[in-house]
Order: structure tokens, then sequence, then C-alpha cells
């Protein structure tokens, strides 16, 4: 078990790149790293969760076009501004706002809840397995050589982010593609999962403290899954 120091330690040593920076100065990263985190499967809780986050989608979206709304409008510039084409590759937070009058995924206890904190704060949200990370975390632009572990057809596969797409990596490769859009199959959560990192990316116009609550809430849920919960956080701006 890492214990607060090593947690520190590990959302300490996270970096952003100066040329991420270069692209969106208002950008922010809320960095979460917990330990203690008991094993367990999908819960009434999480799908509690889930189900209100549906119903505040679904009434967002009565009134705005889901390409529309304030938060998925800035990451569609963010991807832009990088050469990905927010069309075809879409930030985390419009693919989910975009599942939700069918029904948001149902993947396992910890995805189900920053799924469903994301929808309800409209703010891109990831969680990765901490024990499957090989260095700390780090927001680059790609030179391309990169090592992305994917499936393609139920096979899996190694791909290569392009130059200059903004990447999360860590020492093994990339751990996500194009900021917040897909996520390797290396760091992916699951039923075992007892350390998680959990990232909370922000832009313009959502504020601090409105990342701030999203963040309590995170905690909040998080805490609840164990007696030894330990979490670490850092928040990450420009500057």
């Amino acid at each position: 078990m890492h214990g607060p120091a090593m947690l520190n330690d590990f959302v300490t040593s996270a970096d952003i790149a100066p040329e991420v920076w270069d692209l969106r100065p208002d950008y922010r990263a809320m960095l979460l790293a917990v330990d203690g985190i008991q094993r367990g499967s999908r819960d009434a809780a999480g799908e509690a969760l889930l189900q209100a986050a549906e119903v505040l989608a679904r009434a967002a979206l009565a009134q705005t076009a889901v390409e529309d709304l304030p938060h998925v409008a800035a990451w569609r510039e963010a991807y832009r501004a990088f050469g990905a084409k927010p069309q075809r590759t879409r930030n985390s937070l419009e693919a989910l706002l975009r599942r939700a009058e069918a029904g948001l995924p149902r993947v396992n206890r910890l995805t189900d809840i920053y799924n469903a904190i994301s929808i309800s704060h409209q703010i891109p949200l990831g969680g990765e397995d901490l024990n499957q990370y090989a260095g700390p975390p780090r927001l680059v632009r790609a030179t391309g050589a990169e090592s992305f572990d994917t499936t393609s057809e139920g096979a899996e596969v190694i791909e290569h982010p392009e130059p200059g797409e903004v990447v999360w990596c860590d020492d093994a490769g990339v751990t996500c593609r194009r900021w917040n859009w897909r996520q390797a199959r290396r760091t992916q959560l699951h039923e075992g999962t007892t350390a998680a990192l959990f990232i909370i990316d922000v832009l313009d116009p959502v504020t601090d403290e409105e990342l701030a609550v999203a963040t309590d809430e995170l905690i909040g849920h998080l805490r609840a899954l164990g007696t030894d919960v330990q979490v670490a956080q850092r928040l990450i701006r420009a500057g």
C-alpha cells in the first residue's frame, strides 16, 4: 500500500510541458492519487450516481446541443489547436454526454463514479490504475514515436500518437491519447483496483470554485470505498 508520503510524491512529480500551456494557458489539471480502496463490484450507490447524472444530462441537452455546451465547446477548440478533428475524436465529456439519452455505460465501480461526476459537473474526468504506472504522469505533445497499447477489432495492438498530439504518458508509454480521448489498456481501472489516479481536466469557463466542488465530491465517494482510503491531491496550472 502506498503511504501518504508516496502518494504526495507521485502527484508532486507530475509534469505538464510548456508546449501544452502554449496551446491553452487557461488549462488546469487536478490530480488525485488514491490508495486503500477495497476491491468490489458495481453497486447500488454507483448505479444511483449514474441515474442522477443521466437526468442532469438530459435536462441540459433539452435546451442546448451538446457541442454548444460551454465546456464541450472549449474542448473542441483545444482539440483543433493540436490538429485533432473533434467530430471524429470527441473529448471524454462530449462522448459521455452523447450516450446519456440512451444510458451511460456501466463499467465497474470506480469508473461508474467518475463518469457520473464528469457528467454531473460537465468536466472531463479520467481514472487509471496507479499500480500500473511506470514513473510519474506527464502531459506532453507527442513526437509520434511513443507507444499506446489498445485493442482493435478485439485484438491487442500498439498504436502511436500523431506528432504534436497532446498525450498523458509515463515512462512506459502513452496512458491517454488526445488529452482525454482514449485510455491505454495497461492502466485501465478494474474490479481489483486498490490504488488509482484520477485526472480532472478544466478549461475556461469552468472556475476554480467549480473544480473544487467536483473534486470534493469525487473524494467523498472514494473515501466511502474503504476504511483506510488515503488521498493526495494537486492542482497544476500555468505559472
